[in-house]
């Protein structure tokens, strides 16, 4: 209705995660819609065209699928006068910006329609978390906002989903909810930094080049270990890399005038741990077996051995975001994504509080008649 109010003899984009994926879940909805209204309508399927009559305007509306990284390619070249991007929080973020960039007629406009997916998504920090930035309309729906669904429905659905399930499915929040690693870890686990002395303090790092380098600053107070602080920086995202001494220099002012016994690092960051040492650190090369790392974290997580302070956002964001990877035949195996503090964790875990006490020979005897 706003194409054909405002544009005559222009074009169009509307795209989906696949072309039958669009034709089933929004053409086949408003096309019949529009005639209802006194529209006319044509389809050339082999030129995924369609063109729309009404209100004594002609528009042609191309259809695309932005199924992956490649997809982007077909959307070139094509000026459009507007653009609906249906769920498009499952295309990948290369053709969203091609089709975008499209839009070059003026009065032009991007429409989107999405469910949410993980905090993390780019359209959510894109999109989502600056829309007042870049001007836009956001218009939140919940479960309740469904008025294709009965009040029994509603209430079955209700009970059905708890905790990040219900904030995602229910409320419409970005939160993650399939496969979580933590999935136990809520808000209410973030404790505020103990006053007094700590009887003893690490520092674990994930360290990484283009890929994020994580630190944690872990205090032992009583029977627990405090992650107190931490530092964290993103590359790709400050467009620019720290170099192994710029590093040494954050993990000393991370550090402070504490005694730290020792920082644990990433076994395979050679040449950091060289330029550590030279600078009279006692480093520790991290245990590294991911799984029972993962385990170990879960147990000192659940009985309070290790507890998460308030100001360290990007480990409690990774608790979040850090998921099994459900594609993997294994189903044993972690999304290489937002792990940079979960590794570092991990590492400190592994390396400090999985330390082996005494061992134990088993023997067998081989019986004979």
């Amino acid at each position: 209705l706003w194409a054909q109010s405002r544009f005559d003899g222009k074009k169009f984009g509307i795209c989906g995660k696949t072309i039958e994926s669009l034709r089933r879940n929004v053409l086949s909805e408003i096309l019949p819609w529009l005639e209802g209204l006194g529209a006319c309508w044509t389809e050339k399927r082999s030129e995924n065209l369609l063109t729309v009559r009404f209100l004594g305007r002609e528009n042609r509306y191309y259809i695309f699928g932005g199924r992956d990284e490649s997809s982007a390619g077909l959307i070139q070249g094509i000026t459009f006068a507007g653009v609906l991007l249906d769920e498009v929080a499952l295309m990948p973020r290369s053709f969203v910006d091609q089709a975008c960039a499209r839009c070059s007629v003026a009065g032009s406009r991007l429409w989107f329609n999405c469910n949410p997916e993980g905090p993390n998504h780019w359209f959510y920090k894109t999109w989502i978390l600056e829309a007042e930035k870049r001007k836009c309309l956001r218009l939140h729906f919940t479960m309740e906002d469904n008025p294709s669904l009965t009040e029994d429905i509603r209430e079955r659905y209700r009970r059905l989903y708890t905790g990040v399930f219900y904030r995602r499915y229910i409320l419409g929040q970005w939160a993650q909810a399939e496969g979580r690693v933590y999935d136990f870890f809520g808000p209410e686990m973030v404790a505020d930094v103990p006053r007094g002395q700590f009887e003893k303090w690490y520092v674990s790092c994930d360290y990484g080049t283009v890929n994020p380098t994580s630190m944690g600053l872990w205090g032992k107070k009583g029977e627990s270990w405090y992650r107190v602080k931490e530092f964290y920086f993103n590359s790709r995202e400050a467009q620019r890399q720290m170099t192994d001494e710029e590093y040494a220099g954050e993990l000393k002012k991370l550090a402070g005038d504490r005694p730290v016994t020792a920082v644990i690092v990433d076994p395979s960051a050679a040449s950091f741990i060289e330029v550590l040492r030279r600078k009279g650190w006692r480093v520790q090369k991290a245990v590294n077996d991911v799984l029972s790392g993962i385990r170990l974290t879960s147990d000192c997580l659940k009985d309070g051995r290790i507890v998460i302070c308030q100001g360290c956002e990007d480990c409690i964001r990774e608790m979040d975001e850090y998921v099994w990877d459900l594609s993997s035949e294994t189903k044993d195996r972690v999304k290489k994504e937002h792990d940079h503090a979960m590794d570092d964790m991990r590492y400190f875990v592994s390396t400090v509080l999985g330390k082996r006490g005494k061992g134990f020979t088993a023997c067998a005897v081989e019986r004979r008649k």
